[in-house]
């Protein structure tokens, strides 16, 4: 029996020895970065190369379109923007048209989001107020003297 309880000692001491932790000095890991940093830069080394060739080819593809292709280009962007204009301009009579026929502020109600119905709906409901034209300053009541009852 203790031959056994040997062995099986004896046989976890050689695994654990048999792969010794290994250190590095500064100068082996400056060698092992400095390789390792050479060749991800060849990865790369050519890249303003190919920038270059990507730049003549979008230059070349430019030159090469005709004028018709971009009179077209010119004519779809211009279309965008109108229409981007008759959208707006559309809801700026819409707006108007409703705000007059509820009776609310058309500025407030082009600012607001959504729906112009609903919301000259939410804001006809709401209380009006008054505008003040005060200039924002703070006005103390005037305080009366007391009367003085006429005793004669």
């Amino acid at each position: 029996m203790p031959e056994e309880n040997t062995v099986q000692v004896d046989n976890a001491t050689q695994g654990a020895t048999a792969e010794p932790e290994r250190t590095f000095t500064q100068a082996e890991m400056d060698a092992i970065i400095g390789d390792r940093l050479k060749r991800e830069r060849a990865k790369y080394a050519d890249y303003d190369e190919l920038m270059q060739k990507a730049r003549a080819y979008d230059e070349a593809e430019e030159a090469s379109k005709s004028e018709l292709q971009k009179a077209v280009e010119e004519r779809d962007k211009l279309k965008a923007e109108l229409d981007k204009l008759q959208a707006e301009r559309e809801h700026a009579e819409k707006v108007a048209k409703v705000a007059a026929e509820k009776g609310v502020d058309a500025a407030l109600l082009a600012r607001m989001s959504g729906d112009v119905d609903e919301n000259a709906e939410f804001l006809a409901s709401r209380p009006k107020y008054e505008a003040v034209h005060d200039g924002g300053e703070k006005k103390v009541p005037e305080k009366k003297p007391p009367e003085i009852p006429k005793i004669f």
